[in-house]
């Protein structure tokens, strides 16, 4: 039994999301692309998978790639486990992807320390949550001191940078993948 099975992509939310982000009708995506409204409807609620072809008269009528919308697809059904490694002996500190392939959510797990003075800066919104040890983290001005079990929630487009102040700490950060818009520009940001 595999932990990961690979699943047919579900397109018809990705031409959704792209034709609600250009503000067109469905019409209008049927005009410019040559397919008729029904056969469109029927692809954005996945009772239609288009050819190639058709996908990318789609993805023409909506100023993109057929490449892009199959990277923003969403899996038909998708239930994957992610195992840790406990063979791996590698020097801390370690990064370790939580979440494979291409989602709506991205998750790591930090282990031990990193470039403290590296500063990030995520479109989306993000957890960071403790696992093990203790963290430092500076947001907007303020220092944020975790322990073990501690959480901190960071709107998008808020600078920030940590440091374990603990060996062997864990942290797991939890977000909103980049590639979804989920939040709108903030003024001032």
């Amino acid at each position: 039994m595999g932990d990961h099975k690979e699943q047919p992509l579900r397109v018809g939310a990705a031409v959704r999301r792209r034709r609600r982000a250009l503000d067109l009708t469905l019409a209008v995506v049927a005009e410019r692309s040559g397919l008729s409204v029904p056969f469109l409807s029927q692809v954005e609620n996945d009772r239609a998978r288009p050819s190639r072809s058709s996908l990318e008269k789609v993805a023409d009528a909506l100023r993109t790639t057929a490449v892009e919308l199959l990277a923003a697809a969403d899996p038909a059904c998708s239930v994957d486990v992610v195992r840790a490694d406990t063979t791996e002996l590698a020097p801390e500190p370690r990064t370790r992807s939580l979440v494979r392939g291409h989602h709506q959510m991205h998750a790591s797990e930090f282990t031990g320390d990193h470039d403290a003075g590296r500063e990030f800066q995520y479109r989306n919104d993000q957890l960071m949550y403790v696992a093990d040890g203790a963290v430092e983290i500076e947001a907007e001005g303020r220092a944020y001191r975790l322990g073990r079990g501690d959480t901190l929630y960071l709107t998008g487009g808020v600078r920030h940078r940590w440091r374990a102040t603990v060996p062997d700490t864990r942290v797991v950060v939890v977000a909103v993948a980049e590639h979804i818009e989920a939040v709108r520009d903030r003024p001032g940001r």
